[in-house]
């Protein structure tokens, strides 16, 4: 089995959209989770198999290139299936009070509470990945009418590269909607069973 321990570097970059026209290009898919390993097994679209070993600390992107071959016409490159995230940008809440700002932020970390949604503060932005439809997000934000507030969708591919091992972890382990239900019904099974342990002692 052959194993690659460093990234040659990435699809999307100008020097690299070129060269991979001549060539065939073999994908090895990831979820986001596994992505973020720095060892792994994983099988190609060519039914190979490899063992992907990077050094501590780096991690996977999608469109990463694992190998690049010009005479034999084939490279090898990494295809990160990602979630959206929902990004809450701030900007326009900075010009109010710090207690305009104290009292809005109250608000919203208790809107993204509830709904039990992960979340990463980076500056001004928070982000919040995808755990449901995004109709379903939009329409829990409407619900709570926080002014001065900016909501948009983006590629998780786009955020990763802003955000720390830990952040990323924060906000892509586990959040598929199948996993996200697993636990909210987990966590509403558990309460329930609590209250009435609660309610016999009484």
């Amino acid at each position: 089995m052959k194993v690659y321990t460093q990234i040659l570097g990435n699809m999307h970059s100008n020097e690299w959209i070129e060269a991979l026209r001549s060539v065939q290009v073999e994908t090895i898919t990831l979820d986001q989770w596994t992505a973020q390993k720095s060892r792994l097994v994983a099988k190609s679209d060519h039914g190979t198999e490899y063992a992907i070993s990077l050094s501590r600390g780096q991690r996977l992107s999608d469109g990463d290139i694992l190998e690049y071959d010009h005479e034999a016409h084939r490279a090898v490159v990494v295809d990160v299936m990602m979630h959206e995230v929902m990004a809450i940008r701030l900007d326009r809440l900075m010009r109010f009070t710090p207690e305009f700002i104290a009292r809005t932020a109250f608000e919203l970390g208790h809107a993204i509470g509830n709904q039990h949604w992960p979340a990463v503060v980076k500056g001004s932005q928070i982000f919040v990945p995808l755990t449901t439809d995004r109709k379903v997000m939009q329409s829990v934000m409407r619900t709570h009418r926080i002014e001065y507030i900016d909501i948009d969708f983006r590629r998780g591919a786009e955020v990763i590269p802003y955000l720390a091992p830990h952040e990323v972890r924060r906000l892509f382990g586990g959040t598929d909607p199948a996993t996200a239900e697993h636990a909210h019904s987990h966590s509403h099974s558990h309460s329930h069973s609590h209250s009435r342990k609660s309610e016999k002692e009484m």
